[in-house]
């Protein structure tokens, strides 16, 4: 059996791709930790009334910053209404995006569409891309040369990181794969994620887009102001998506890549309230690359049932970043090296029966 190589190639139409596929790493069984079918299917249960009373404080929230943004524009007073809008609206956006992508968050399903569709506007993610993107993220969660939305490759290009915390890499990127669909195009590696019934979709919401964002810039140019750009568009979205960037980075950096067991390759960290709210529980990471049907609002719940067989959670973001930022450094120079989660004694073991990095690197 081949392995993957050292030098990776994160190409979706590269050598690793093509590995992937003959190591049995891609669309591959998952590990998953015994749960009763019963307490599996209350789990996964579905209701509208926690998703309306979140996204209505979202909402809510998002109008009174944006009110008194606008009420004391000009002035040193709109400064922190601005910074709260910012990360309402280019930070929270990414998980109601995510989990409205997953058909989980509410129980109606055009409530789930219609929030899906703003907060991809929001966060600059295009919603069927980003449909199908994900879903492959899903099948093949950090597999080299599979998994489209990997962030921290290795080795780690740390300039891209730090440009990231304010989307300077992001936007414009996202830019100019919105205007190449508005012409009716697809990337080669888009191709090989999108199915062929979707691209037209595709292309009728990018040119839907543009169309958007010329009437904010029509706008501003009009009042010549820059408060409708400063409201709608990609400069909220850059302005205030550091606060998903910084919990983003939580999820998979510096962990195992090639594994098909999502407690190694992925992190659950503790938060408080506010940003559990913001993040809408994706801090519970491990417990929602296992179960993806189970709803955001159910997942500490399943965090308490899993407990017994999944590494001990870190107990906040600086906790996590202790760990993060030594392993992004460290990958610089030694890039098979990664972080190994230890799992407890009452767990089930990882079996590398065909695969994977922890038998063929050297691991911390």
């Amino acid at each position: 059996m081949n392995t993957m190589p050292t030098q990776r190639n994160y190409s979706l139409i590269g050598r690793d791709a093509r590995l992937a596929v003959e190591n049995g790493l891609s669309a591959a069984e998952w590990y998953h930790t015994d749960i009763p079918r019963k307490q599996m299917k209350e789990l996964m249960k579905r209701v509208d009334g926690p998703a309306i009373r979140d996204t209505a404080l979202w909402f809510g929230l998002l109008a009174l910053t944006a009110l008194g943004g606008i009420w004391f524009w000009g002035s040193w007073a709109a400064v922190p209404f601005f910074i709260c809008y910012g990360v309402l609206y280019g930070s929270a956006s990414d998980s109601r995006w995510h989990e409205c992508g997953h058909g989980t968050a509410f129980k109606t399903r055009w409530m789930n569409d219609a929030v899906y569709q703003i907060a991809c506007f929001m966060i600059m993610r295009e919603p069927t891309i980003w449909r199908w993107s994900h879903t492959r993220h899903h099948t093949d969660t950090i597999i080299v040369g599979r998994d489209p939305e990997i962030v921290a490759m290795r080795p780690p290009d740390i300039v891209s990181m730090l440009l990231n915390i304010f989307a300077l890499k992001n936007v414009p990127t996202a830019f100019a794969k919105l205007l190449l669909h508005g012409t009716g195009r697809l990337t080669e590696e888009e191709k090989t994620f999108v199915p062929e019934m979707e691209q037209a979709r595709v292309y009728a919401v990018a040119r839907i887009w543009v169309a958007i964002h010329l009437c904010v810039l029509a706008l501003a140019l009009y009042f010549g102001s820059w408060l409708p750009l400063m409201l709608v568009g990609p400069l909220p979205s850059m302005y205030g998506g550091w606060f998903s960037h910084f919990v983003g980075m939580t999820q998979h950096a510096g962990l195992a890549e090639n594994v098909l067991d999502h407690r190694l390759n992925s992190r659950t960290v503790y938060m408080n309230p506010v940003f559990r709210f913001l993040y809408w529980n994706m801090n519970y990471h491990v417990e929602h690359h296992m179960f993806p049907m189970v709803p955001y609002h159910a997942l500490p719940q399943l965090h308490e049932i899993m407990k017994q067989d999944t590494p001990r959670p870190y107990a906040g973001c600086w906790e996590a970043y202790r760990e993060i930022i030594p392993a992004l450094i460290r990958q610089r120079r030694e890039p098979e090296w990664f972080v190994r989660r230890e799992l407890p004694q009452t767990a089930k073991a990882y079996r590398p029966e065909f695969h994977g990095e922890i038998v063929t690197a050297a691991a911390e």
